[in-house]
C-alpha cells in the first residue's frame, strides 16, 4: 500500500469509538505523516536543498534584504534555527550577510547572484512539489484544506 493510500485510509477510517486512545487517530501523527511526505516529494525535486533552506531563498527573492532575525520571524523559524540555516546558505555562497548601518548588532541578510538565480530556477521545481504533496486531493478539497491549515497555524 502507497503512503498516500495509508494516509487517505487513515482519513477515511471510521470514526473512533471513544474507547482508548489511538495515535493513528490523532491530529499530530497525521500531520506528521503529511509532512513525512511532503519532505519525500521535496527531496526527491531538490535534493540539494532543504525545506527551510529554500524557504529563506524563496523569501529573501521576495522581501529582498532583511534582518536575521525578521527573516525567521518571516518563515516561522526561531534564532537559533534561522542562524544555522543562514549559515549553510552563506557557505554555500547564495545569502551574504552585513552589519546594519546604524544599528551594528543588526545582521543583514541577502541573497547574492547565485543565491537569486538559484531560487529562481528552484521556485518553478517548488510548485509542482505543491502540486504532488496534494494531488490526492480534488481542487475543492485544496481550498478547504488550505483554509483549514492557514486556520490552526
Amino acid at each position: 500500500m502507497s503512503a498516500e493510500e495509508n494516509i487517505l485510509k487513515l482519513v477515511d477510517a471510521e470514526e473512533p469509538d471513544g474507547e482508548g486512545y489511538r495515535l493513528q487517530d490523532q491530529v499530530g501523527f497525521i500531520l506528521r505523516r503529511a509532512h513525512q511526505r511532503h519532505v519525500s516529494i521535496f527531496a526527491a525535486h531538490i535534493a540539494d536543498l532543504t525545506p527551510p533552506q529554500f524557504a529563506a531563498l524563496a523569501k529573501l527573492h521576495d522581501v529582498g534584504e532583511t534582518s536575521q532575525n525578521q527573516l525567521g520571524q518571516l518563515i516561522a523559524m526561531d534564532a537559533a534555527t534561522v542562524k544555522g540555516v543562514i549559515d549553510r546558505l552563506k557557505a554555500r555562497g547564495f545569502v551574504e550577510l552585513t552589519r546594519h548601518e546604524v544599528d551594528k548588532r543588526r545582521l543583514l541578510v541577502s541573497l547574492t547572484p547565485e543565491g537569486r538565480e538559484a531560487v529562481e530556477r528552484l521556485i518553478p521545481l517548488a510548485q509542482k512539489i505543491t502540486d504532488e504533496t496534494l494531488s490526492p486531493l480534488s481542487p475543492k478539497e485544496v481550498a478547504t484544506f488550505m483554509k483549514l491549515l492557514a486556520k490552526m497555524a
